[in-house]
């Protein structure tokens, strides 16, 4: 029988939570609409959504998936939507039409996106029109049967929302020019679905709520299938942590990160809808000196983001004027958190910055630091309620506290498995237990510390980069014999870093970023090329990335 070294939980939080509070998704939805129905849900660009308004729309979006699309129970349907209201009004339409939502980065190239609905075997999709374009270019390839195209400035009531969306697309020139045959604007799908009668599904636990994309533990891309059973329970299981300062009605959360990612996914839309919060959505928070006027027409009580987003906020001036005598949490993940940037946040807002740590598979949250912690501690906190942790050598066998090994982790929030993929899930889960590929260890209060990440996984400002599919991309540029990917220390975390032995002295690393650029999303690119003559390699022959990197760091 496997030992558990421990189960802490903060003073005040409970130790087990019921995974089957709700039956599924909806019912939280639901509640949260009649008990906060006047309350704003959700704002953009000084347009708030309320509850009241998030419901009528989005059963208008699920009535014209069941009644004019006649999508089915379980069928995918891809959102590709940055932060708009859009993204909220299709999200839960799409769960409320039974049916499994698929997110994707609206910044995906025509090649990954065409993987991942390939993949997924999405019947439909939803994308801004800003980045038609890509999916344009492969919908011969594909076998897609509905197209839903939103504008930026649909979210919005008119005037505001033809100003915008003529501005956007005239003025600023931001929509490539797109066709996609039988396609139908979201105006129009509210519009129609708001005449037609939806039909509340049966929806069980074990139904698939999201097939969340990840390269899990093994850098191959792959869908992992997170129910609403998944789902229910990791927000119970958030909800009793943050639940001794965050109160119904009244909470406001400022939401940078992209709704599509895992983390602000479950961490901001999810939770503090349950909550009845405000969830401020912010559309592109790589304008720092945007975002802080942004935050100033708040008094926001907590918020949400990655390391290289608190930095970057940090360095700015007019952050430190803002007024935080409202804040009660800021949380880090996507992940780690520096030391330097969490003292720094704590002297300038008078709040810690508290570490999480999650992944995928786990909907995320596995480990969160106590909510009255004064200062950084370098861990990612104690295990969340109902979650068992326990470290592992290469054998399976559990090492001694303090003792460095594998993390592998038991609880309700773990996925189903990963889509279409058994032999994967079969790696990944092992007799209940997920084993993240994360190397940390457990002191003796059940704090955990992450000395180690994924044996090759790179995180470029909380994002997976996998240097599989980096490497696949560059070994098809003409004149390259053998190339290896790995992630390199950057301002504030890492950068993609190519080793390469060409074959064709005439290759440049300009040439083969400018190549990249039309292959991968701009966070994959690789920052920094190194030609050798050769690459270190195993008696089999398999390159040896740990090699580059121990190599790098002397260098460094």
């Amino acid at each position: 029988m496997d030992k558990i070294w421990l189960k802490s939980y903060q003073p005040g939080v409970r130790a087990e939570i019921n995974p089957d509070a709700y039956p599924s998704l909806l019912e939280i939805f639901e509640i949260s609409c009649q008990k906060y129905a006047t309350k704003p849900a959700f704002v953009n660009m000084n347009t708030d959504l309320t509850f009241q308004e998030l419901e009528i729309k989005s059963r208008a979006f699920a009535a014209f998936c069941q009644e004019t699309l006649k999508l089915q129970k379980g069928d995918r349907f891809a959102i590709m939507i940055p932060n708009l209201l859009q993204y909220p009004i299709a999200l839960f339409g799409i769960l409320r039409a039974g049916l499994t939502a698929v997110n994707i980065n609206p910044l995906y190239t025509a090649r990954e996106l065409e993987f991942q609905l390939k993949d997924s075997e999405a019947k439909a999709i939803i994308v801004v029109a800003n980045f038609a374009y890509n999916l344009e270019k492969i919908l011969d390839k594909i076998e897609m049967k509905h197209i839903v195209v939103t504008e930026i400035g649909d979210g919005f009531s008119f005037p505001k929302s033809w100003l915008v969306n003529c501005v956007v697309k005239y003025l600023k020139k931001m929509v490539p020019p797109w066709h996609l045959p039988g396609s139908i604007s979201f105006r129009t799908v509210l519009k129609k679905g708001k005449k037609l009668q939806y039909q509340k599904p049966n929806i069980q636990g074990e139904d698939v709520a999201f097939l969340q994309y990840t390269g899990g533990t093994t850098g191959i891309v792959k869908g992992a299938m997170l129910t609403h059973r998944n789902m229910v329970a990791n927000l119970e299981q958030a909800s009793s942590w943050v639940e001794q300062v965050i109160k119904p009605e009244g909470e406001i959360v400022i939401t940078a990160l992209p709704l599509y990612h895992i983390f602000s996914l479950t961490a901001n839309c999810l939770i503090f809808l349950k909550f009845g919060a405000l969830n401020v959505l912010i559309t592109n928070p790589r304008d720092i000196p945007g975002f802080v006027k942004e935050l100033k027409k708040y008094r926001f009580t907590a918020i949400t983001g990655v390391n290289t987003l608190f930095n970057a906020l940090l360095h700015n001036k007019q952050f430190a004027t803002l007024d935080f005598s409202a804040l009660k949490i800021a949380l880090g993940g996507g992940m780690a958190v520096q030391r330097v940037v969490a003292e720094n946040w704590k002297k300038v807002t008078g709040v810690p910055l508290l570490e999480a740590y999650g992944l995928t598979e786990a909907c995320p949250a596995v480990c969160i630091n106590p909510l009255n912690l004064v200062d950084y501690n370098g861990s990612i906190g104690l295990p969340i309620p109902s979650t068992d942790i326990s470290i592992r050598d290469d054998e399976g066998k559990e090492v001694p506290l303090n003792s460095s090994g594998e993390l592998w982790i038991r609880g309700p929030q773990v996925m189903k498995g990963y889509w279409n993929r058994p032999e994967e899930t079969v790696i990944a889960l092992q007799n209940g237990w997920l084993k993240t590929g994360d190397i940390g260890n457990m002191d003796e209060y059940g704090f955990i510390r992450i000395v180690d990440r994924k044996k090759d996984m790179i995180l470029v400002s909380g994002f997976n980069v996998y240097p599989n599919e980096v490497e696949d991309v560059i070994a098809t540029f003409p004149g390259i014999k053998e190339v290896a990917v790995i992630g390199v220390p950057s301002e504030g975390g890492e950068k993609v870093k190519a080793f390469i032995v060409k074959s064709d002295p005439n290759i440049t690393s300009e040439k083969i970023i400018q190549y990249c650029r039309t292959q991968l999303t701009a966070y994959k690119v690789p920052k920094e090329i190194e030609f050798r003559t050769e690459l270190p390699k195993t008696n089999v022959g398999k390159i040896l990335r740990r090699a580059l990197k121990d190599n790098s760091k002397n260098n460094s």
